[in-house]
């Protein structure tokens, strides 16, 4: 990562920590199940109608249970479908959106219904990568996880803000100043270590971190924007950063493409 250069302070990438501790085992992803038949064979899916019930955030009911089930069903994580339109389907309201070509709103209308019924599988970053592998799409502020070949999980996403920053912080027992490019680079990485619960690093608090490149990681945050505001890291909502580590294992490949375009 390129890195701003000032007197007395430390030059830093990332967002995390990059001295890995203990060993962590890593977990295998979860089994896929194989396909039955042969295209002679396939039944025509069944016809997708939704509510098409103009929802805002805040609302409650029948069609938001819906609609929870349905994103979780493509492949998003709105939280429990308890019929209640919170932050957290919010999220995964997003990424569908951002998935299909829709503007992220949290108005659930008529484009955003229709796309519900006939939804668009997310863009293959990687065409000939591993069928378990990771793929960040920074333009569209995404993260797809495929296992076996198969989407297992897409969320919503929010990397580095590609802002210079200085920050002092108490680490190690003294007071320092970290400085860097807040820049979350492309390229190909795989999953190094990770850490439970909160990890604390020189620029503030990971839940469940996944490391994939040098002190960058996955990571959950309390807030996680439709705009790029890491210092590098990938942050993801809270109830995703608690699944992810069952499903990612040590290893696995991760790529990041695309750049995002500010508005």
């Amino acid at each position: 990562m390129a890195a701003l250069l000032t007197a007395g302070a430390v030059v830093v990438s990332g967002c995390g920590t990059e001295t890995a501790p203990r060993s962590h085992a890593s977990l295998p992803a979860a089994p896929v199940p194989e396909a039955t038949g042969s295209a002679s064979q396939a039944v025509p899916a069944a016809t997708v109608i939704a509510p098409r019930k103009t929802l805002r955030l805040g609302a409650k009911g029948k069609a938001v249970t819906w609609m929870q089930e349905r994103l979780r069903e493509l492949g998003y994580r709105p939280g429990k479908p308890d019929g209640r339109y919170g932050g957290t389907t919010l999220a995964a309201v997003w990424a569908f959106q951002k998935v299909n070509g829709i503007r992220p709103t949290s108005t659930i209308a008529k484009r955003t219904w229709a796309a519900l019924e006939a939804p668009k599988s997310p863009k293959v970053l990687v065409g000939n990568g591993k069928p378990t592998r990771a793929e960040v799409n920074l333009t569209k502020q995404i993260m797809v996880l495929y296992v076996d070949g198969q989407v297992k999980l897409i969320t919503h996403v929010s990397s580095g803000s590609g802002v210079p920053y200085c920050e002092t912080a108490t680490w190690q027992g003294k007071k320092q100043r970290f400085c860097g490019s807040a820049t979350t680079p492309t390229g190909n990485f795989k999953t190094t270590w990770r850490a439970s619960g909160w990890h604390k690093s020189y620029l503030g608090q990971l839940y469940n971190p996944i490391f994939f490149n040098g002190g960058i990681a996955f990571h959950g945050a309390l807030s996680v924007p439709l705009y790029p505001a890491s210092h590098g890291c990938v942050r993801m909502p809270m109830n995703v950063s608690v699944e992810l580590p069952g499903l990612l294992g040590k290893g696995v490949p991760v790529h990041v493409k695309g750049r995002f375009q500010r508005s």
